[in-house]
């Protein structure tokens, strides 16, 4: 029996009582000791039990009434046999820890039944004839990770590596898995145990994380199992390395008995009625996830606390209370209910989804360009990633119209299987997966990563199939194949970070006096972060190292900004080459930091170069929890009955499209002038002035009145790093947190060359709000509106007397020396062979740079 809302009441009595009376009425299990009072003192025996029993009440796992009336009267007198007598039916196991500090285990009187994906708390005896005060520890082999391979490095910043414990080390994702090694690893998983338990000391208040020093006292171990029926488990026990006894004394074997949980059917119905696929969680009263994260294997991921589940599917809850929480993506509310769950079948669960706006409504469709259905945190067991119809569910349940999984490195032995020239299979008419390429871990990796779109063929000329031999060490001719395909092309996670010591370490080397300070002349020999009255803090005509790299960490706080990045990791460096050259469509943001992903950008529009931006999540690397929070929306035409992903790709080479977290949405966009009563949208041709005038720009947005709290929506503030770190997705930058940001006000800019021109508030209630300004063009220009960090526009070009953009000498000089630096620090990445083609396509781009410096008035 299944019921939803109302008001909370104590545990479901029925299973509680049955539990309770099956543990106390089972025969003693076979090679049970005998239980014998101890000898000790009453009063403190007594506060403990006391304690014990508030937790068990606490846990949903009381003592029978006349148990826990025994232990009160008996506390009460002080009478340390009588606790004793009254608990020890009850006993799971004895732990036994000698004066010399060994622990021995043996077996007690009570049955072992425990709760499929349920957490039961079950009675230990202590003897502690050492008076030892540490914390008592359990194990068993039978306990761990149901699957192995997830990198380290991902749950690091994720802030969860307890989910990697007892796991399976990960595959090197430098080298790639032979056919042999693929097959083993297949075979392993077929032939490997799968741990199905789950146990752990209750040491949570009311109860203590160490033991007491008592001679006789009682600790709760919570067992839970994934599997239902009968299962032998091995319990060890320790109070730290090197305590258990010899000749296996410090473990005991235990049947266990586990009730299966209730499969919990769902109905799941869209905004419209019609049935659909949601994302949901479900928590106990303690905030405890379900089905437990670390016995999650496809279709449910154990690095996310919620699962996908379509119309009619069930998810197995063992009986009890939980807060049910779904949604399907960020332009969904977050609905809660309240389910209690007993055994027995029951009506199907509703789940009844609302959104609180529909971009396609509009003409929008969405996309994230850049997921991945393996490696990071994702597991090389029980598979090397995970299939089509996994990832199907996550990109459906998030509300996406179109999911890209990339195939990349560490994965692209197995998962390059699963590549088609056209959408897969699994996909629907409003909900497409398509595979294609990351090329990161490759042989091309060097340079800057780049997401390939829309290919036709995934194997490089000469390359034999593999990702390494064959592959080209620079990104340019990547994205040249690519193009040739008829794909589309862009780099992702382009945040490049400024080093501000390495900054003023190379301003110092125009030093031309060997004062170890820079003259006005000698600093302006080249660009500037800031200008040199702003760098110059002590006033006295120079310049040092220390006022350099303040200068250059204050530079990188603002939007746009010239302080030139290191030009030595991993994202869009090889871009500024690759533009030039015409192969690049679009540069990624929504992923990583918001200033540095703009500021590119933005510096590449004011040379002139028509680049377009996206959105993504790069998940699970970046963006961990779940694919779509970073964004791209693109305009197909109101009233699509499917959608068509080689017009979406070209929706966004051609940027007709903004970008979003979800949260923020730019439902029009457009520019006109005169008497001119045609307006220009992104993607459309320039809007031609014939002389400098005025613009009449509009645009309708809306902000979600509900934003979870968080440094990458910049709804909460970071605890280091300022505004520099905003809308980064890879590190937290603040404590994980599921509370949310209500109300209040955002701030819309209109951007023109890169610089605000003009700007509105409005109040963040859900609901669009049209806004309009009327702004002087000077010169050819770009205009866009944006919400720091959570929305941008693709721009509108607007051409006064015919002539291109070229809105700023600075930003062609910035280009300029980032091309000139990552030559300096990576061209020996390129192989010898191909130096020489590279340096002359760096050649160029400089040359291109220089042509629009010299343009630009």
């Amino acid at each position: 029996m299944i019921r939803f809302g109302g008001r909370w009441q104590r545990s479901p009595a029925s299973f509680i009582a049955a539990l309770i009376a099956a543990l106390t009425l089972l025969a003693t299990p076979s090679g049970a000791v005998e239980l014998e009072p101890i000898e000790v003192d009453g009063q403190p025996l007594g506060a403990q039990a006391l304690r014990l029993l508030e937790a068990m009440e606490f846990w949903g796992a009381p003592l029978p009434r006349e148990t826990a009336e025994a232990v009160r009267a008996a506390a009460a007198a002080r009478d340390g046999d009588a606790i004793q007598k009254a608990l020890d039916p009850h006993v799971l196991l004895l732990v036994s820890i000698n004066p010399e500090v060994r622990v021995k285990v043996a077996r007690g009187p009570a049955g072992a039944i425990v709760q499929q994906h349920g957490f039961t708390p079950l009675l230990v005896k202590v003897h502690n004839d050492s008076t030892v005060t540490r914390q008592l520890r359990v194990h068993s082999p039978q306990a761990g990770t149901a699957y192995g391979g997830a990198s380290d490095g991902s749950l690091r910043r994720q802030r969860q590596t307890e989910l990697n414990q007892g796991a399976l080390p990960a595959t090197d994702a430098n080298r790639p898995l032979t056919p042999g090694e693929i097959e083993q690893v297949k075979q392993q998983e077929s032939s490997r145990m799968r741990p199905f338990l789950d146990v752990e000391m209750l040491q949570a208040p009311p109860l203590t994380a160490n033991l007491s020093g008592l001679e006789v006292e009682y600790a709760l171990l919570a067992v839970s199992s994934s599997e239902a029926g009968k299962r032998e488990a091995t319990l060890t026990f320790d109070v730290g390395a090197g305590t258990q006894d010899i000749g296996f004394r410090g473990e005991a074997p235990v049947l266990l008995d586990v009730r299966p949980a209730v499969p919990v059917k769902l109905d799941i119905r869209d905004h419209d009625g019609t049935p659909s696929t949601a994302r949901l969680e479900f928590r106990d009263e303690q905030g405890r996830v379900y089905p437990p994260q670390t016995k999650r294997t496809a279709p449910d991921f154990f690095f996310q606390p919620q699962i996908y589940r379509h119309d009619g599917e069930t998810v197995l809850l063992p009986p009890g209370r939980y807060t049910c929480t779904s949604s399907r993506g960020p332009e969904y509310l977050v609905r809660r209910q309240l389910v209690t769950v007993e055994e027995g079948q029951g009506e199907a669960l509703p789940i009844r989804l609302k959104r609180w706006i529909n971009p396609m409504a509009h003409g929008f469709y969405c996309g994230d360009h850049h997921i991945h259905g393996a490696g990071c945190a994702h597991y090389t067991s029980p598979t090397l990633g995970v299939t089509p119809a996994d990832m199907f569910r996550q990109v459906k349940g998030e509300g996406l119209n179109v999911g890209c999984v990339l195939t990349w490195g560490p994965c692209f032995e197995f998962q390059r299987q699963y590549f088609s020239p056209t959408a897969d299979k699994v996909s629907e008419p409003l909900t497409l997966l398509k595979y294609d390429l990351e090329i990161s871990g490759f042989g091309s990796g060097a340079l800057g990563h780049v997401c390939l779109l829309n290919l036709r063929d995934q194997t490089y000329p000469g390359s034999a199939g593999g990702k390494i031999e064959g592959w080209p060490t620079w990104t340019v001719p990547v994205l040249d194949w690519c193009k040739r395909q008829g794909g589309v092309t862009g780099y992702p996670h382009s945040a490049m970070h400024v080093n501000a010591e390495s900054t003023a370490k190379r301003l110092l080397a125009r030093d031309r006096d060997g004062d170890q300070l820079l003259s006005r002349v000698e600093a302006e020999s080249g660009l500037l972060p800031l200008p040199f009255a702003r760098l110059d803090r002590n006033r006295d005509n120079r310049v040092s190292e220390h006022e350099a790299a303040l200068g250059a960490a204050e530079a990188a706080d603002e939007l746009p900004n010239l302080a030139v990045p290191e030009m030595s990791g991993a994202g869009a460096m090889e871009i500024f080459v690759s533009v030039p050259a015409g192969v690049c469509d679009f540069i990624s943001a929504m992923d990583t930091e918001r200033i540095q992903e703009w500021n590119t950008w933005y510096h590449l529009l004011n040379c002139g170069f028509p680049l377009k931006l996206s959105g993504e999540t790069d998940f699970p690397c970046m963006s961990s929890r779940r694919v779509g929070q970073g964004r791209v929306y693109v305009q197909l035409g109101a009233g699509q009955t499917q959608v068509d992903f080689t017009a979406w790709c070209e929706g966004i080479a051609a940027g007709r499209s903004y970008v979003s977290d979800g949260y923020a949405h730019a439902l029009d966009f457009s520019a006109r002038a005169g008497e001119d009563a045609t307006a220009r949208q992104p993607g459309d041709p320039a809007l031609e002035l014939a002389r400098p005038g005025r613009v009449r720009v509009s645009t309708t947005v809306a902000m979600a009145e509900e934003t979870p709290a968080a440094v990458a929506h910049g709804t909460l503030a970071p605890e280091v790093g300022g505004r520099s770190v905003i809308g980064n997705t890879r590190e937290l930058h603040a404590p994980r947190s599921q509370r949310t940001v209500r109300g209040g006000r955002r701030l819309i800019e209109l951007v023109v060359n890169g610089q605000v021109a003009a700007e509105q508030w409005i109040p963040a209630d859900s609901e669009p709000h049209a806004l309009e300004w009327e702004i002087p063009i000077e010169r050819s220009s770009w205009i866009a509106v944006r919400h720091f960090p959570q929305l941008h526009t693709n721009p509108i070009e607007v051409r006064v007397g015919g002539q291109p953009i070229r809105a700023s000498r600075d930003s062609a000089q910035w280009c300029i020396e980032a091309v000139n630096l990552l030559w300096e620090n990576r061209h020996q990445r390129i192989h010898a062979d191909e130096r020489a083609a590279a340096r002359e396509a760096y050649d160029r781009a400089i040359a291109a740079y220089r042509q629009r410096l010299e343009e630009t008035n």
